[in-house]
């Protein structure tokens, strides 16, 4: 197809794909629309920013323009938050002029629009499995007039441990339903579930095998493990990048590669699990837009970012197999654009350097920065070893538990002096207690018992009150102790007690 007009698509579909500069079918989404539009199941192997989203989305708007709303008639299951809100974002800006409505359903924020959302009957849901699954437990999510599924980044999902929960979803939505299903690559149990969930499909590229965009170009960087922020620093510095996606191993290195490019004067963010979604989108959203220059991401964000004319992906650690690297570098070179990708390699990671080549069929070149100083010392180590942050923590933990018993001896040392002046003043306030309203001795009998004794607990040496006498004036009612006076003092019902003074004092 030539232009997306050779579709047949609707007049306000066209008007909101010519808004957005789609001027030309990418081809998955040649191959892969016309399958939609005519109501068959569709299995293809699309490559990371192949144009795939609007090859699943147009067929499924399409489809729901003329139909009455109110009703959930498609689903679309997604690996990530990013991917499942950059495709809504998607459906929103090619379905602008139609009356198509739809809603993201994931984790980290609140459940109160996201059942809104189900209760309102939105055309259409891009959800993660798991909130999903949290919702469809619940009377008011309902999926029984689902026409479109579609299974966006499938082995994705393989990888984050979702197909259980994609089995799950199934038993939620009708066995009569068009399926669309699109994943990079095609492991066994990708396939397995395909054949599951599809009716005699359409496959697109099945034989093709996993490799970038064409309009990308890819360079290895050599680099010392110890020197690889300051090499990243020494490029963003010399100007050959403008901004650049920078991808991580493990969240505490892209914390402490923000952290170091942010003290050295780079606008940078970082985004991984750890991040709440409002700190996860306020990264990507500033990124977008210019505020951050550099954005470090594991490789959860490796899918669903989605950056309009990305320049540049840095593989800050060598992916640990080559479908991350493919996943990863197709950031950029987006829908038949450029770009570029590198890839900084210590000595270390030389083997997973050679499986991604293996997949490539071909030697990627390898580039050295000219006024790079590649024997220089680290100013300081960019990951602490997890064994020593382990340390770290539990002496750490073993200091504050140390503070806190040394806190309370002396909290438990003054109480006792205390109590010992205290019992002087009890003395008194038998004696002068005596009288017929034990009124100083009343005080000081509280104040000697509330010195020396937890609260709650029981003691004698409460106020005196008349001896023989019955009633509330006498013993701990009369003191304000749920002790009273004893046996030789008040005998009322204050002077009962819970312990008696007269065996000593303080009761039993």
């Amino acid at each position: 197809m030539s232009s997306f007009a050779d579709f047949g698509l609707h007049a306000d579909l066209l008007r909101g794909l010519e808004e957005l500069g789609f001027a030309k079918p990418t081809p998955i989404q040649s191959d892969a629309i016309p399958h939609g539009l005519a109501g068959r199941d569709l299995l293809a192997c699309a490559a990371t920013g192949s144009g795939k989203t609007a090859a699943f989305l147009l067929p499924i708007v399409q489809h729901l323009i003329a139909k009455p709303r109110g009703r959930t008639r498609a689903l679309v299951l997604a690996p990530t938050r990013e991917l499942a809100a950059q495709i809504l974002q998607d459906l929103e800006e090619i379905a602008v002029h139609t009356p198509v409505s739809g809603a993201a359903i994931f984790g980290g924020v609140g459940h109160g629009p996201q059942e809104h959302a189900f209760r309102t009957q939105v055309d259409v849901i891009v959800a993660t499995p798991g909130r999903l699954l949290d919702h469809l437990k619940e009377p008011y999510a309902k999926l029984d007039h689902l026409e479109f599924l579609v299974l966006d980044e499938a082995d994705r999902m393989l990888d984050m441990g979702f197909l259980p929960d994609i089995r799950r979803v199934l038993k939620y939505v009708p066995a009569k339903r068009q399926t669309l299903f699109f994943s990079a690559t095609m492991p066994p149990p990708i396939a397995q579930l395909a054949k599951e969930m599809l009716k005699d499909p359409a496959t697109i590229n099945l034989e093709r095998q996993s490799t970038p965009a064409t309009g990308i170009m890819q360079a290895i960087y050599p680099v010392a493990q110890e020197l690889k922020s300051v090499l990243l620093l020494k490029i963003l510095e010399r100007g050959d990048m403008n901004e650049a996606l920078v991808f991580t191993r493990t969240k505490h290195r892209a914390n402490r590669l923000a952290e170091f490019l942010v003290k050295r004067g780079v606008a940078a963010e970082r985004i991984h699990g750890n991040r709440s979604q409002n700190q996860r989108t306020q990264a990507l959203e500033g990124f977008k837009n210019g505020t951050y220059r550099v954005l470090v991401a594991t490789d959860i964000a490796a899918r669903g970012i989605d950056v309009e004319a990305l320049g540049h992906v840095v593989n800050f650690d060598v992916p640990l197999v080559p479908e991350d690297y493919i996943h990863r570098i197709g950031r950029t070179g987006r829908a038949e654009m450029t770009g570029e990708a590198f890839t900084f390699v210590a000595p270390d990671e030389e083997q997973e350097l050679r499986q991604i080549e293996k997949v490539l069929g071909k030697r990627l070149p390898r580039v050295t920065v000219p006024d790079f100083d590649y024997a220089a010392k680290p100013e300081a180590r960019l990951e602490v070893p997890l064994q020593e942050r382990i340390a770290a923590i539990r002496a750490k933990k073993a200091e504050d538990r140390a503070r806190s018993q040394a806190k309370g001896q002396g909290r438990a040392g003054g109480g006792h002096a205390r109590a010992a002046h205290g019992g002087q003043g009890s003395a008194r306030s038998v004696q002068a207690g005596g009288g017929h309203g034990g009124g100083r001795g009343v005080a000081a009998g509280r104040a000697s018992h509330d010195a020396y004794f937890p609260r709650g607990a029981s003691s004698g040496g409460g106020g005196g009150g008349v001896p023989g006498a019955r009633g509330p004036s006498g013993g701990a009612r009369a003191g304000g102790s749920r002790s009273g006076g004893g046996r030789p003092g008040g005998g009322g019902r204050g002077g009962g007690g819970r312990s008696g003074g007269g065996r000593g004092g303080y009761g039993r």
